[in-house]
């Protein structure tokens, strides 16, 4: 019950409702579950100064699922600052430009996920250590190594973008930032379990129906295509790759934690980009 009911009071048990004071229509429904859900996710996973209304399980999946257009919103910024950049400095300096105006926008956040699961896989030790390793504020070997490595590769295939065209280059940028976004979803499957109670973790995991993972990445993956068709391929590939590295954290961790879901978005990302660049 929230505060304003309490203040109204509840009516006595056995009593029908007044009048008129049905359940809200569909539609009413829908779109506070879409301003919830969109809240909740550039709240939590932007630095862009949102009111989060509602921190609940049912608003944190309706984040999950509508991550993408957060996906769309950062990459656009980045791949514009990437296009300015490039017009005046050359591809390369445009990728990078994209990387880090990216890694602004959203605190650094996904990044830290990264080193943080790659200390923990990396630690051989059993999951409640591994857990603990990852909790902890310093980055390890394993975790500086697969940082410098995922933002190389990043730098490189947006570079390569913004040589061939700014067009191009803002198009990567945004396939990858949507393709990540659409990875949520899958980590937050309502099988998959939270590794540990407390954190973002705990409040997103298991809120997520498959039907809906399936439809917001056949989403992405098509109005990607529409662009241009490898880019609706790399949004599938980076998905898919993301989807390897949940299988292992699921089973190394017992389930997920806020940084394994970092983790999977720059898992995605990155795939995306370098998919790109291959094809």
């Amino acid at each position: 019950m929230n505060g304003e009911h309490a203040r109204q009071g509840a009516a006595p048990a056995g009593t029908l409702p007044a009048e008129g004071a049905g359940p809200a229509p569909a539609g009413a429904r829908a779109g506070r579950w879409v301003g919830d859900g969109l809240r909740f996710a550039f709240g939590t996973l932007t630095v862009l100064r949102v009111r989060v209304h509602r921190w609940d399980r049912a608003a944190g999946g309706a984040a999950m699922v509508l991550a993408p257009l957060v996906g769309l919103v950062v990459g656009a910024l980045a791949g514009a600052a990437g296009a300015l950049v490039a017009w005046r400095g050359g591809g390369l300096l445009g990728g990078v430009a994209a990387v880090a105006v990216g890694a602004l926008l959203t605190r650094g956040l996904h990044l830290d996920g990264v080193a943080d699961v790659a200390d923990g896989l990396g630690s051989g030790k059993p999951a409640e250590d591994a857990l603990r390793i990852m909790k902890q504020s310093d980055i390890g070997p394993f975790g500086v190594l697969t940082l410098v490595l995922l933002v190389l590769a990043q730098t490189a295939a947006l570079a390569g973008q913004f040589t061939v065209s700014p067009e191009r280059g803002v198009l990567a940028a945004v396939v990858a930032a949507t393709a990540g976004r659409a990875a949520l979803a899958w980590g937050c499957l309502r099988p998959v379990p939270a590794a540990r109670p407390g954190g973002l973790g705990a409040v997103v995991a298991a809120t997520v129906r498959p039907g809906a993972a399936v439809a917001g990445t056949l989403l992405v993956a098509g109005a990607a295509a529409a662009v241009r068709w490898r880019s609706g391929v790399a949004v599938l590939l980076g998905v898919l790759a993301a989807g390897v590295l949940l299988r292992r954290c699921v089973r190394r961790f017992g389930g997920v934690t806020g940084d394994v879901l970092g983790a999977l978005v720059e898992t995605a990302a990155t795939s995306a980009l370098v998919a790109l660049a291959l094809l």
